[in-house]
């Protein structure tokens, strides 16, 4: 999944960056309202988290431009957002959920809680009640970064595990290379390599053969969760 942290804290920023990336997501930074403009724009989010001061603006009047549709952000599914701030006082926690944000999150926050909220808003998505994603014989533990095939536990890379959560997700559905790129990259992939295609295919030999179907001319889809 890919996630947008918005935040003028340097230091906090690139800590959020590294901490996020190590747990499999794929994540972009922005210093101020501006950037984000741009990038929301531009990238398919899944989730943004949010700073409320920003040098150029506040993040509520961001999150209310993101819902009321003048930032037109790409993609046909709805941005989450998450919002990270050391206002804390009730009047500010109001406003942010009224603006339209998911959640809010005082600073200073733990990692591991950011994570669990994280995982918690994407799975709204999926009308899931747990961090584990089950189709067929796969299940996928979005908290503790595992994947087992008929109980047999399964060594994924990073980019392996986000290719086949964003799958999972999606039961069903055929997903295009140009929307795994967006979703399981970050703004450092190129789009022009064989990245793609390369990770399903390392995918579906672990997997074991049939398990991701290639739609030719579409894109991929998990063997067996055709709606």
């Amino acid at each position: 999944m890919r996630l947008l942290v918005v935040e003028d804290e340097e230091d906090l920023a690139e800590g959020l960056r590294v901490g996020l990336t190590r747990a499999g997501y794929a994540v972009d930074l922005a210093a101020d309202a501006a950037q984000a403009y741009e990038q929301l724009t531009v990238n398919a989010y899944d989730l943004m988290l949010l700073d409320v001061n920003l040098p150029d603006g506040d993040g509520f009047t961001l999150c209310r431009s993101v819902r009321t549709g003048e930032i037109p952000t790409p993609g046909n599914h709805e941005l989450r957002v998450l919002m990270l701030t050391a206002r804390g006082d009730l009047s500010d926690r109001v406003r942010g959920l009224d603006d339209g944000a998911d959640d809010y999150l005082v600073k200073p926050f733990h990692l591991a809680e950011l994570q669990a909220r994280i995982r918690a808003l994407l799975r709204r998505d999926t009308n899931g009640t747990t961090a584990c994603l089950t189709v067929g014989d796969i299940v996928l533990d979005t908290a503790r970064h595992e994947v087992t095939v008929r109980a047999v536990p399964l060594n994924l890379t990073r980019k392996e595990f986000g290719v086949l959560e964003y799958l999972m997700t999606r039961p069903g559905k055929v997903v295009s290379s140009e929307e795994l790129l967006e979703h399981v990259w970050d703004a450092n992939a190129d789009p022009f390599t064989q990245t793609v295609r390369v990770t399903v295919g390392t995918l579906r030999r672990k997997l074991g053969e049939g398990s991701i179907e290639t739609v030719v001319g579409s894109g991929y889809r998990l063997s067996g969760s055709r709606s």
